[in-house]
């Protein structure tokens, strides 16, 4: 019998015996119950469907050395005996310094003895990798920070800063739990631009049932970066975007890019023009080459900081290979390439090719036109491809599209109703690439397919019904969107074999899936068949094989557990698994049902209390191994067959983005519509000439705020030749002089974006490019008067515009008089 003081050792590898409690009726009282070692099992079936095996060899902790504490002064109690380190097994916990001088309360890394656990080796080390970035370590159900790093996350996150000891010294931490981590991560990443290092683990199992953890970086988080997380607005870009400068030339490489639905485009630009391209663009993390990390003056730098534009450095590695790039353009995109592979690691995505913009196909309007004008962020400021266009043959495309639903009332009602639940399959497909995504994702990209087909289905009818009547200039550019738009049936069918239907299935993934597949929770019932598997069984011959296979297995366990019910006269017997008892059956009623059974020496008692009682059969212990170890092998052919149709929507994002992308035509076309039924707007005449020819033209949202009030817009006419190209307003306050000025401009950009104009009829020749100045003010830093900052923006505008530009003027609290003794 081995000694009392073994029994006090915690250790992870498998104990020679065990200590079992049981309550006896003529006692209340427990009792300790002690058995033998060649009373216990000679073998144990663990969790995981290994069998264990006794230790070759045990050491006796009653022959380990001591360390005796001190006795307290006075005290006539004997000493408590504890265990010195070196009795310890390795790897685990190690104890703290006892007596003697205390070391000095350092809480600094650098300072520190050699860590002595894995969880400080690892936290350690990643700090050294990733010295820019906030480190949150995954342990258990909790995020920590430890170190210098915990004071500055407790400050930044509002949260307590607590300490533990590591090596004999106290170092402060903090925490917060799982389910606050979108929460936290918001406030680092978007509030205060912090760079965050995600730190995950990951389950190791051992052999004897120990589950040990892995720990790795798998992600930096930034503020350009963010992919899938809840607070990411999904209504509008969230960009990154790379400056490539060139040295002693005013030319720059653009390139910009939104991680979460990979829309990707290039553009080589100038110093003069990169405030406009900054506004236009709307970056949320700029990325700048690792040569300026010293530079303080940099005209550059100066303006991302006075506009509090979060930026960072990085440097491009290789060489672009596109040859219709040029060199500027191409090294932005090799610089932003290089910063993807870095923050995200194994999953960046790899890119295509961007879309390549210039100035000579669109409207170029400037970052004080664009706040002049009151012109949101979400639907301009940060969009690329609906930018106001200077070709004809474009926007009459989209005044065609947009006439054509404006006269089909029931056809435009119908396709809105299936728009309403069409995916977002760009960020969705995005997801796929970088690895992520689960169940739900792929049954949305089925449905978005076959709601694809429906809208075609319904545009086809529409042409057949209008057989008679119908031109062939009225279908002409809708023709043109229908035949974009590639049928993807093959996708949508394997999806389809793989997958029950979307009201039967979880939002979980696979992997979730497979982990409570794989854990076994105690004091619950295994193996009742209850798992939600996601993919069909017809799906593969391994899986169809293993289906069969586990539900013969768990028609097995039915019998099995019925038939020693009915043996032993045990209604409460049922067959349980536990990480901490293995496969082992379960009395609930002790005293009414273990009668039988405790006289048989097949079963073995393992754990006993006054409620429960737990046995060691071998014949469960085999036949719930074989249930344990079939479902683990389900569970990871369902997650190969993820991956498998993970990769062929991958295989097939091409069409997918470009069906998209098409999609998302037709209903920006039904959108203006239904505006211009709505509101009266009217189809404006595109022109070579220059003219500007508006009759009661009206301010659009203006117009929408007084309508709310129960009020009547005023209109106005505007008509510019190039024989009167030049017009002052004049009149008192509040006589809506500013509002004709944006008014006039934002008609011209919605009938250059392919809209319909507010107005009774208007002739506007095409614009190049649009400046508007309205009520400049005092810029105090740079020690300029409001008078001076007029003068600098009028003078950019008489550098930059051509004989196609249109410019609107608001100069602020200046009269003629004042003008002449300013010039004297």
């Amino acid at each position: 019998m081995l000694g009392r003081s073994a029994a006090t050792i915690k250790s992870s590898n498998l104990r020679p015996y065990r200590c079992l409690y049981s309550t006896s009726p003529s006692r209340a009282k427990t009792q300790r119950v002690k058995k033998q070692v060649a009373e216990l099992p000679q073998s144990y079936t663990l969790p995981s469907g290994e069998r264990a095996t006794p230790l070759p060899a045990f050491q006796d902790a009653s022959n380990a050395p001591r360390t005796l504490k001190a006795k307290k002064k006075g005290s006539s109690k004997p000493s408590k005996a504890k265990l010195s380190e070196s009795s310890l097994p390795e790897g685990n916990a190690t104890l703290g310094h006892r007596g003697g001088p205390q070391p000095h309360d350092d809480t600094s890394a650098e300072v520190m003895n050699q860590p002595r656990t894995q969880l400080a080796r690892e936290i350690l080390e990643n700090l050294r990798r990733f010295p820019h970035c906030l480190l949150l370590t995954r342990v258990g159900q909790f995020y920590e920070s430890y170190f210098e790093q915990a004071n500055e996350i407790a400050s930044l996150l509002n949260i307590k800063l607590t300490s533990r000891k590591w090596g004999g010294r106290r170092v402060p931490m903090c925490g917060f739990p799982l389910l606050h981590l979108d929460r936290h991560l918001k406030t680092l990443v978007q509030h205060h631009k912090r760079f965050v290092a995600m730190c995950e683990e990951f389950p190791i199992y051992g052999s004897f049932g120990e589950t040990g953890f892995e720990r790795r970086v798998t992600r930096i988080v930034t503020p350009g970066t963010l992919i899938d997380e809840p607070f990411l607005n999904t209504l509008e870009n969230n960009y990154l975007l790379s400056i490539h400068l060139v040295p002693e030339k005013s030319a720059i490489g653009l390139a910009w890019i939104d991680v979460s639905t990979g829309e990707f485009f290039s553009k080589e630009s100038t110093l003069e023009t990169l405030q406009d391209e900054l506004v236009r663009i709307g970056p949320r993390e700029v990325i700048l080459d690792s040569s300026l990390r010293d530079s303080t003056s940099h005209p550059v730098l100066t303006y991302l900081k006075e506009e509090n534009i979060f930026f960072s450095f990085s440097s491009s590695q290789g060489e672009d290979e596109s040859s219709q790039r040029s060199e500027p353009e191409a090294a932005a995109v090799s610089m932003l390439s290089a910063y993807l592979q870095k923050i995200l690691m194994g999953n960046a995505p790899r890119l295509d090719n961007p879309y390549h913009e210039t100035d000579s196909t669109k409207m170029q309007v400037d970052a004080h036109t664009i706040k002049s004008l009151e012109i949101r962020e979400a639907s301009y400021e940060g969009g690329t491809t609906g930018s106001p266009s200077i070709s004809f043959a474009e926007i009459e495309g989209w005044q065609s599209t947009v006439a054509f639903f404006s006269k089909r009332t029931h056809l435009r009602a119908d396709l809105i109703e299936h728009l309403k639940q069409v995916g977002d399959i760009s960020r969705i497909v995005q997801r796929f690439t970088l690895k992520r995504g689960d169940v739900s994702d792929l049954l949305s990209v089925k449905k978005t397919i076959d709601l694809w087909g429906q809208i075609i289905k319904r545009l086809e009818l529409e042409k057949d019904l209008e057989k008679r009547k119908r031109t062939k200039r009225d279908w002409e550019h809708i023709d043109l969107l229908r035949k974009r738009i590639r049928t993807l049936e093959i996708l949508s069918n394997r999806i389809q074999s793989a997958l029950a239907d979307a009201n039967d299935q979880e939002s979980e993934s696979v992997e979730e899936e497979e982990q409570k597949a794989l854990v076994l929770q105690e004091s619950t019932p295994l193996m009742e068949n209850s798992v939600k598997w996601t993919i069909k069984p017809s799906f593969s011959r391994p899986i169809s094989a293993l289906h069969s296979s586990l539900h013969d297995l768990y028609t097995r366990k039915d019998d099995l557990e019925c038939r020693l019910r009915t043996e032993y006269n045990a209604p409460s017997l049922t067959l349980r698994a536990s990480p901490s008892q293995g496969m082992h059956i379960h009395i609930a009623k002790p005293r009414k049902d273990s009668k039988n059974i405790d006289t048989d020496s097949s079963f073995t008692t393992i754990s006993e209390s006054a409620s429960t009682k737990s046995y060691f059969y071998r014949e469960w212990s085999e036949l719930g191994t074989t249930i344990a170890r079939t479902t683990a092998l389900l569970a990871q052919e369902e997650k190969q067959a993820f991956e498998t149709l993970r990769e062929e929507v991958v295989s097939n994002a091409v069409l997918l983005r470009s069906n998209s992308t098409t999609i998302d035509e037709i209903d920006v076309a039904i959108g203006f519509a239904v505006l211009a039924e709505e509101l009266k707007f009217v189809r404006p005449t595109i022109t070579e000439e220059r003219l500007y020819h508006v009759v009661n033209g009206r301010h659009p949202s203006v117009e929408m705020g007084l309508m709310n009030s129960g009020r009547i817009f005023t209109p106005n006419t505007i008509e510019m030749t190039p024989s009167s190209n030049m017009h002052i307003i004049t009149g008192p306050n509040m006589a809506g002089k500013s509002t004709v000025l944006r008014q006039t401009a934002l008609i011209a950009v919605l009938a250059q974006v392919g809209s319909f104009v507010p107005a009774d009829a208007a002739t506007i020749g095409l614009i190049d490019k649009l400046f508007t100045r309205i009520g400049a003010k005092d810029d105090l830093f740079r020690d300029r008067s409001t008078f001076m900052v007029e003068m600098l923006e009028t003078a950019d505008i008489l550098r930059r515009a051509t004989s196609r530009s249109l410019v609107s003027l608001f100069p602020n609290k200046l009269i003629l008089k004042d003008g002449f003794l300013t010039v004297d």
